[in-house]
């Protein structure tokens, strides 16, 4: 269905999916209803993934992190992979105060001890794809310190404050079901298979937009009983090699990003690579979003 407009030219948008990633870099979870807050949606990149210096390890690096399961039950978070058993992990405990360093900033976090840490460790190790195992030094699980606040880029929110835990730099990410519907027309086009929303690793994926709508968005919003929305839509979100790999296998292969090359290069991010758009909680801090809500489109017209 194409994008509904509106008499004062903004769209109307439906929540399709909803997911968060408790552990940075692992596999997402698929929720019918998510709690928003001020750090984008409850337990998103809550946890993650460090060497033996604190320094964050992603797929970029060890792609296998990308076969590790996540669930969320009311008190846990349970963790499953090949190989493995499972590792069940208390939301609400922590050990030892830690710091970590995600890109260029040193956070506080708190250490998910040595039981998690070996958990990875082991796994990471057992033929890391994409990786030489014998260079699989000790991990950690860390957990982020909500009493700290890591804000997104000044520069892109215009100067708002907008707090997020272990996300690349921005509380929430949104995408449309039509963006990766025209790269799979473009990739079966090519010869190559059809992808799915998971390499892109979303927030919230929208319905009822054309492809790339959400480029030209300023603002979602969302009016309910309970209360109101307000997303701003701040930053195109350039994309590394992490879609190149396959979730079900962590194995990496160069066609999305070469299929994105030809048509996504973004001059608003000196020319790399855009897919999605990376946005900020201006409203709405405790409110449930909620999979079939509709969302007011505000388009950008600066």
């Amino acid at each position: 269905m194409n994008a509904v407009e509106l008499a004062q030219g903004d769209l109307l948008a439906r929540i399709e999916h909803l997911l968060v990633y408790p552990v940075k870099s692992c596999a997402g979870v698929s929720l019918p209803q998510a709690l928003l807050t001020d750090t984008g949606l409850d337990l998103d990149r809550a946890w993650m993934v460090v060497d033996g210096a604190g320094e964050f390890v992603t797929q970029r690096e060890m792609p296998r992190l990308a076969l590790v399961q996540t669930q969320l039950k009311t008190h846990e978070l349970i963790l499953r992979a090949p190989g493995m058993l499972a590792l069940h992990i208390q939301i609400d405990a922590v050990e030892g105060p830690l710091s970590v360093r995600v890109w260029d900033d040193l956070v506080p976090a708190y250490d998910m001890g040595n039981t998690a840490a070996q958990w990875f460790t082991d796994f990471l190790a057992q033929g890391a794809a994409g990786a030489n195992p014998a260079s699989v030094g000790p991990c950690r699980l860390a957990r982020f310190d909500p009493q700290h606040r890591r804000l997104s880029s000044l520069k892109w929110t215009g100067g708002l404050e907008a707090p997020n835990q272990f996300s690349d730099g921005f509380p929430l990410l949104v995408l449309s079901q039509a963006s990766l519907e025209g790269l799979n027309q473009r990739l079966l086009a090519a010869g190559e298979q059809a992808v799915a929303m998971a390499r892109f690793r979303p927030n919230i994926v929208l319905s009822g937009l054309q492809a790339h709508d959400e480029d030209r968005l300023a603002w979602l919003r969302l009016s309910t009983p309970e209360g109101q929305v307000r997303l701003k839509m701040v930053k195109p979100c350039p994309r590394c090699p992490i879609p190149n790999i396959d979730p079900l296998t962590a194995l990496s292969h160069p066609a999305v990003g070469d299929t994105l090359q030809a048509y996504r290069q973004d001059a608003r991010v000196g020319g790399a690579i855009s897919f999605g758009m990376n946005a900020i909680v201006c409203e709405g801090d405790g409110m449930l979003l909620r999979l079939g809500q509709t969302l007011q489109c505000e388009l950008d017209f600066g």
